[in-house]
């Protein structure tokens, strides 16, 4: 029989388990609807309409990022700590949301260059920047949503509707509008997402009811949101840093070719989002009642399962590289180099993002200067490794390695700092790595060997299946423990097993 505190705990982990399970489906379904939007744009509209269109998305998410004002995260938190009116909390978000976003989107219209840096603007491009409400009302909804653990319209918006929307529509959209296509495409997946989104969030939370927001209490939010704002930002500023800078040096085409390996690196990365809706919640419950090392081995467990899962998917992604790249057009197997340092960097990240998870309520603004830091550093980095390979006439598509190479060696670094921090607030263990993912990443070496002798298309359809079943197989057997393995258990199944050990020991005792 176990105690109340272990009976938590173990709530805890299958929570965990069941939002990642969910949403590691979720990563498969978008897996499978973002390859054709790659192929779509990289044999239809060419590396350099795609470039273009790269670097404009860019900036229109980094400041949808900014809009949500760290409520992405910051809301379970709030919610967690009001016994009612949870309503109200979630519509003053929205509208102060609103008021941000809007008015970065009306500075970016009228500044389109700063999407544009080195390209005429015209047709379409100056609206672009009016998506920018849309992607930071749909990050809230899905955020209050996952804190009464609704991870499936999470799924639902960002796996499936979301990435088929752009993938189908961009099809046609090129024979109507060649050069706008894309831009176009892209709006139309946001707005279906935030429609999938809405929906069930006010079947959860209503429409407003007697609810006046007020400017003070909005002021109050924003700026006890500020520093996870700042976070969230330098983050996701901290994954698409290498793609600005690299745009300043280089044409289109090369940023286009880039593009196309960040999208494919970044799969792995969702991963690590798959559980974000749910440790959020579980992280604010524990830090309530003071359960610090109950957080402690939370983290290291779901550590262990992203940077698993991530390795998997990385050398299933990385070892055929040049075939993968080369499926989205003959042009882009030169950026197989990037492909492999971003693969890289996504590994080397997972534990400063778990470990991150929780020193952005615990720590928030020493995360907040370690984060600034090691991206100043990356930045510093970055901008030296391009004047190094221009000064040693390195060719073009080069150049793309350099910024992945920059990314991957300070996202190891923001790690080690972040995962030494986390352990020592919390005064427990946090600790992702286990030696088993060495010997199945060997595993799979010589496996990719094997099918690499084979035609191009077969290297991809068996090769890369074949390369995660023998990393798999051994993670399983060597690397997963009981715990670990309620990532793949139901949670009725553990409850039947314990009650009947139960009923065994009073059997014994009779």
């Amino acid at each position: 029989m176990v105690d109340g505190s272990s009976a938590r705990d173990e709530r805890d982990i299958a929570a965990l388990a069941k939002g990642g399970r969910t949403n590691i489906f979720g990563f498969l379904l978008r897996l499978a609807a973002r390859l054709p939007f790659l192929f779509i744009a990289g044999r239809m509209y060419g590396p350099e309409l795609l470039g273009r269109f790269a670097y404009a998305i860019l900036i229109v998410e980094f400041a949808a990022q900014l809009a949500t004002m760290g409520l992405r995260r910051g809301l379970a938190e709030q919610l967690s700590e009001a016994e009612d009116g949870h309503s109200a909390i979630v519509y003053d978000g929205m509208l102060l949301s609103f008021i941000v976003s809007t008015v970065a989107a009306s500075f970016l219209i009228l500044l389109p260059q700063i999407m544009y840096p080195s390209t005429e603007i015209r047709g379409l491009d100056r609206m672009l920047p009016l998506v920018i409400p849309v992607l930071a009302i749909t990050e809230i909804s899905l955020a209050a949503l996952a804190y009464r653990y609704d991870i499936k319209s999470t799924v639902r918006a960002r796996a499936i509707v979301e990435p088929w929307v752009v993938s189908i529509a961009a099809f046609p959209l090129f024979f109507v509008f060649p050069r706008d296509g894309l831009v176009i495409s892209y709006v139309l997946s946001m707005v279906a997402a935030l429609v999938t989104a809405l929906w069930p969030f006010f079947k959860s939370y209503g429409l407003p009811k007697n609810w006046r927001p007020e400017l003070s209490g909005l002021i109050a939010m924003s700026r006890r949101n500020f520093p996870l704002a700042a976070a969230d930002g330098v983050e996701w500023g901290s994954r698409r840093l290498d793609l600005a800078i690299l745009g300043l040096f280089a044409s289109p085409a090369v940023v286009g070719i880039y593009y196309v390996a960040q999208q494919v690196a970044s799969l792995p990365q969702k991963l690590k989002t798959s559980f974000d809706p749910i440790l959020g919640p579980v992280i604010t419950r524990n830090l309530k009642e003071n359960r610090l090392p109950a957080i402690a081995a939370q983290v290291s467990q779901v550590g262990f399962w992203i940077i698993a899962a991530q390795l998997g998917v990385s050398l299933a992604l990385g070892l055929p590289g040049e075939a993968v790249m080369g499926l989205i057009g003959p042009e882009f197997v030169g950026g197989t180099g990037a492909l492999a340092f971003l693969l890289m960097a996504e590994v080397a990240a997972a534990p400063a993002v778990v470990s991150e998870a929780t020193l952005v309520y615990i720590a928030r603004h020493r995360n907040l200067m370690v984060s600034l830091s090691v991206l100043a550093f990356q930045a510093m980095l970055t901008v030296g490794l391009l004047l190094l390979a221009r000064h040693l006439d390195f060719p073009p598509l080069y150049l793309g390695a350099m910024p992945a190479l920059a990314l991957a060696l300070s996202l190891g670094l923001m790690s080690a700092i972040k995962a030494r921090m986390l352990t020592r607030l919390l005064a427990a263990p946090v600790g992702v790595w286990r030696w088993t993912l060495v010997w199945a990443a060997a595993a799979a070496v010589p496996t990719f060997y094997i099918f690499s002798q084979l035609p191009e298309w077969a290297e991809l359809a068996f090769g890369i299946p074949a390369i995660m079943l023998a990393y798999g197989v051994v993670i399983w057997k060597r690397g997963f423990g009981d715990d670990d393995r309620a990532l793949f258990r139901k949670a009725g199944e553990k409850d039947a097993k314990e009650s009947a050990q139960e009923k065994a020991l009073r059997k014994s005792q009779n």
